[in-house]
């Protein structure tokens, strides 16, 4: 098994003719069983046309009833993206990943208060996120697919590049991944480091975890003490961010300090306090989790 997604998810790519998206559809398709896997695209300028030999819908809801897809990924360039979120949502997808950046922020609010208040139950990956990969299966988005191994340690990150460098500090070690999973670093966002960190505690094929957050927001801490309680598998962590001044954002939207919280200080010292062994190097993630197993 794995979380999120597997071989026989199929998936529909919202902004697939756009630049971005031709080309992240093209290098999901060549990997592993990306073929079978991608069935559609939505263009409600393009309807009826396809890309490579996949289909495009004018909606959503039409590319899913022909395909019975259930999962969506969206390259829909910001202004439009929120908009795209919610019409997956509307469609009643299991699975959204909203790789797309620059969302406005208060875009992201209307959704996720929309979503809320519908109680809707679709989970929303990102936005402003790599994606997510079970390896040797499927990738969605926008992640190095050579780097990852099938294996049994799941990887979760705020960051997608220090996803990519846990993933390949694992793989050099010989440890394959499950899956990996990029939450993205926007303020308002779906799935959350607990609730990632559930689905891996839950999963039999999964037998350890590492968690990166960065600077910001109380999201590492919260699963921290979620850990202590629950999580029956061991648990590396890394915070990005540790030299960075307060008040000054780094990098992404939701990676501030503000009103002495969010420090990396402080998250290292709640993680290390509720049992995860914390390291303040990145290059020693993937030792850490082997000394650990």
């Amino acid at each position: 098994m794995s979380i999120l997604i597997n071989k026989n998810t199929k998936v529909i790519t919202q902004g697939m003719t756009g630049k971005t998206g031709q080309f992240h559809t093209r290098m999901c398709r060549e990997y592993a069983n990306g073929k079978e896997c991608f069935v559609a695209g939505v263009n409600p300028k393009k309807a009826g046309e396809n890309f490579e030999g996949v289909p495009i819908y004018g909606t959503v809801a039409e590319a899913k009833a022909q395909t019975g897809a259930t999962v969506s990924v969206i390259y829909v360039p910001p202004a439009g993206a929120a908009d795209a979120v919610w019409e997956a949502v509307e469609a009643d997808l299991a699975l959204v990943v909203c790789i797309t950046e620059g969302i406005p922020v208060r875009d992201m609010m209307a959704v996720r208060e929309r979503m809320g208040r519908a109680n809707r139950k679709t989970l929303l990956l990102g936005p402003n996120c790599p994606g997510v990969i079970t390896p040797d299966e499927l990738k969605i988005g926008i992640m190095p697919g050579h780097i990852h191994r099938k294996g049994r340690i799941g990887v979760l990150s705020r960051s997608g590049t220090l996803t990519y460098e846990a993933v390949a500090q694992l793989t050099e070690l010989g440890l394959g991944q499950s899956t990996a999973v990029g939450i993205g670093g926007d303020p308002v966002n779906g799935l959350k480091h607990i609730d990632v960190m559930k689905m891996f505690n839950d999963d039999p094929d999964t037998d350890a975890v590492v968690m990166i957050g960065e600077i910001g927001g109380g999201d590492e801490e919260e699963a921290a003490l979620w850990i202590k309680e629950h999580m029956k598998k061991p648990v590396v962590g890394f915070i990005a961010g540790v030299t960075a001044p307060p008040g000054k954002r780094m990098g992404h939207a939701g990676a501030i300090i503000s009103g002495g919280k969010g420090t990396a200080q402080e998250k290292l010292e709640i993680m290390d306090a509720c049992g995860i062994a914390v390291t303040r190097n990145p290059s020693e993630m993937g030792r850490l989790l082997q000394s650990k197993l």
